[in-house]
């Protein structure tokens, strides 16, 4: 049994990247480039207004009127002139006519009549006017290589033109769940069976990641029908096996991947829930052995498949990697030898991240693991906590959503 941290250590040597593939503009969102990309045009294209206002030369005093002579129009074609003397009425993105050097905002004139203002405030030389260039020209750096695409970044690449870039390509994943006793969620389970939970979790938590996950159906517990399933899901980038990982006599799954040719990293984390975590390589990709208990295939996916999964698209993590200090709204138990993980409730109050851990009484209670937003984390030998300690959680939600 190896600690968490040496446990993502022997993960972390071994990862690497998934290639790089084509994708469009629109199903560009949270993916990770893999090209530096220049700006097509300069931004902006022109000297244009930043106000709906007037279009000006020279110093103006509160209380001159001054003849309109016209109306520039944002989208109108560039070339208007400005004659001496006189304003043109111009809007938000307008390109600037010939002989301004300043644009009085709205607000500051006074309408006299449909040719006639009156100023009310002057403005500076330059005021209001967004000068050609100013934030980009073309050919100039626009996004680099290991860009996460934000919803931002694919405004910008709208704005350049780019309808498709090569981005690393998503991890395919296939779930697989295990057991004789196990039932799809939608049948009624006969006395000692239960339906599986596990799938729909994790079919779930690939969405949170922009993932689809592929079901792989039940395995039963016998060596030749296990090793069909995971056979078949060795063709992806991951496999996620629920179940079958522990020391009883129908576990297979550590064998069976050994018949495969899957090396095993290590098979025991010091960790509780989730201790007999079974993580493998093979040619292909990822075998990830997860106990059949939800509350564990949840905090094992959480601190271990996840980052994996992010990583193998270019994004940076790492167990524990995002945790942060909350204060404790109600006791916390102690640890013996393992760090323990417990479901939290977050919530924010005057400027404090309270965290409510949901005691769970064992790795079997869906319903305690089910109902919080994040893991708060109790160190291995650390004593009780109280209410108003400080904690460790990692977030697992959008917590503004919740």
């Amino acid at each position: 049994m190896i600690r968490p941290e040496e446990a993502w250590q022997l993960i972390a040597d071994t990862l690497e990247t998934l290639p790089a593939e084509r994708a469009t503009r629109s199903e560009a969102t949270g993916r990770v480039l893999t090209e530096s990309l220049s700006a097509t045009v300069d931004l902006p294209a022109l000297d244009v207004s930043a106000m709906d206002g007037f279009a000006s030369f020279g110093e103006s005093h509160p209380g001159q009127t001054v003849e309109v002579r016209g109306t520039v129009a944002a989208g109108d074609a560039p070339g208007a002139t400005l004659e001496t003397g006189t304003v043109l009425r111009i809007m938000t993105g307008a390109s600037v006519p010939a002989g301004a050097d300043r644009v009085i905002p709205v607000e500051q004139t006074e309408l006299l009549s449909d040719n006639e203002i009156r100023i009310l405030a002057g403005v500076p030389a330059a005021a209001h006017i967004r000068r050609h260039g100013e934030v980009l020209r073309t050919g100039m750096p626009l996004l680099a290589a290991t860009t996460p695409l934000t919803p931002g970044a694919v405004s910008l690449l709208a704005t350049h033109g780019y309808g498709e870039v090569s981005v690393h390509r998503r991890p395919r994943v296939r779930l697989l769940s295990t057991g004789d006793e196990v039932v799809p969620p939608d049948e009624v389970p006969e006395p000692g069976q239960l339906r599986d939970s596990n799938t729909d979790f994790l079919m779930a938590a690939g969405r949170s990641l922009g993932l689809s996950f592929h079901p792989g159906g039940i395995a039963p517990d016998q060596i030749d029908g296990l090793r069909s399933k995971i056979e078949e899901g060795l063709d992806s980038d991951v496999l996620l096996v629920c179940g079958g990982v522990s020391m009883g006599e129908f576990d297979f799954v550590e064998e069976v991947l050994a018949e495969l040719d899957c090396r095993v990293l290590f098979d025991s984390v010091a960790i509780q829930p989730g201790k007999p975590l079974v993580v493998a390589r093979h040619s292909g990709g990822w075998v990830f052995g997860l106990p059949g208990n939800p509350g564990s295939v949840m905090v094992g996916f959480w601190l271990f498949v996840r980052p994996v999964l992010r990583r193998l698209q270019g994004i940076p993590d790492a167990f524990w990697s995002g945790a942060m200090t909350g204060e404790l709204a109600d006791s916390l138990p102690g640890a013996k030898g393992r760090d323990r993980f417990f479901s939290a409730q977050v919530r924010f109050e005057n400027h404090r991240v309270l965290v409510t851990p949901q005691p769970a009484r064992g790795s079997h209670d869906l319903a305690a693991f089910a109902r919080g937003s994040a893991l708060v984390r109790v160190a291995a030998l650390a004593e009780p906590a109280v209410a108003g300690d400080r904690c460790q959680i990692l977030p697992l939600a959008d917590w503004p959503s919740w």
